[in-house]
């Protein structure tokens, strides 16, 4: 009889020792595969007034890393990366940037479409936004281009309220009126024909930043933002002041690019100037994307050209850039992913 209550209460004390470690187990796991889906919780984007919004109509501001030019930074265009850059960098968006010219879609579309493809799948498996983004300088010459290429886009993933379409990066010095306006136009009326209702952006001119032509000169569709670039360390306040104006007079602006460097690329970082511009982003509710996720020898580069691994990439194989910019989208975004 005393053995059988021995082996009743080893056996007992057994059961409670593996049902505790079975649930500690389950916790880890449940806690690591977790998928914290931002497009989930916020839905189909819009735009209303000067600001995104989500499917409840709250303002949403979104915060993210640019690719870099497709042809040329095609090793992050991956799965990986995108993961690290969403659990790790706290991305809520992710710029495609398709290059267009220099051995770009122009030459090689199905490879290009292919790599834009991947990060877009991407970033729908793990529930975050993705601007697609026609990166030219020359679009107006490649209309018929780009018209196919968005007409295959909407077709495809049309459906999909992770989508933003980017139809311009950075125009030059032509008018908005007679040259980015009518090519828009005819690009929009293909998305909108395959039934997509997705937020549109579309640059302005010299390099998008002359925003203020846009104001009285809007295009007819409601659900359009224009898009503004700066790099910290080269402008000021006289290009913040274009865009003040702007979201004055009911313009919504999309900052699908900046960087903390000068506008070249390189050159040094000017904090007190990026502080200012950071604090602009916050104050406005503007969404935004830094250029660029890249180990090239430059200053806007989040890595060094040292580091080669695709993500898990610790402070030692960031850029200045890139630490400064982990930091920020980690302060700012965390809570989303909590809520």
């Amino acid at each position: 009889m005393l053995q059988n209550n021995i082996l009743k209460s080893s056996f007992r004390i057994l059961v409670i020792l593996i049902f505790t470690l079975s649930c500690s187990n389950s916790e880890g796991i449940t806690n690591e595969n977790t998928e914290f889906s931002i497009v989930e919780k916020h839905g189909q984007l819009s735009i209303s007034g000067t600001n995104l919004v989500d499917s409840s109509g709250e303002i949403i501001v979104l915060r993210g890393m640019s690719l870099f030019w497709s042809q040329w930074g095609d090793d992050y265009y991956n799965e990986e990366t995108i993961k690290w850059l969403r659990d790790d960098w706290k991305c809520t968006v992710i710029r495609v940037a398709m290059g267009v010219e220099g051995g770009g879609y122009l030459e090689n579309s199905s490879v290009e479409f292919q790599k834009a493809s991947s990060v877009i799948d991407a970033c729908i498996k793990f529930g975050i936004y993705v601007i697609i983004d026609w990166h030219d300088h020359h679009a107006e010459s490649h209309t018929n281009e780009a018209i196919s290429f968005f007409h295959n886009i909407s077709l495809k993933y049309g459906n999909q309220p992770n989508i933003i379409y980017e139809l311009y990066n950075e125009p030059l010095a032509v008018s908005w009126k007679e040259i980015i306006k009518p090519y828009a136009e005819s690009v929009i009326n293909t998305i909108r024909k395959n039934g997509s209702k997705n937020v549109i952006i579309i640059g302005t001119p010299n390099w998008s930043q002359d925003v203020e032509d846009v104001i009285n000169n809007r295009i007819n569709d409601n659900n359009l933002a224009y898009v503004f670039h700066f790099y910290s360390s080269t402008h000021t306040a006289d290009l913040r002041n274009k865009a003040f104006s702007s979201i004055n007079a009911g313009i919504p602006l999309f900052v699908s690019e900046w960087g903390l460097s000068e506008a070249s690329g390189n050159g040094n970082i000017n904090l007190a100037e990026s502080k200012i511009w950071m604090n602009f982003l916050e104050q406005y509710n503007l969404s935004w994307c830094n250029w660029s996720v890249m180990n090239k020898d430059e200053s806007s580069a989040a890595l060094l050209p040292t580091t080669t691994n695709l993500s898990g990439w610790n402070e030692s194989q960031l850029s200045q850039s890139g630490k400064m910019i982990r930091e920020y989208l980690i302060k700012e975004n965390s809570s989303l992913f909590n809520q």
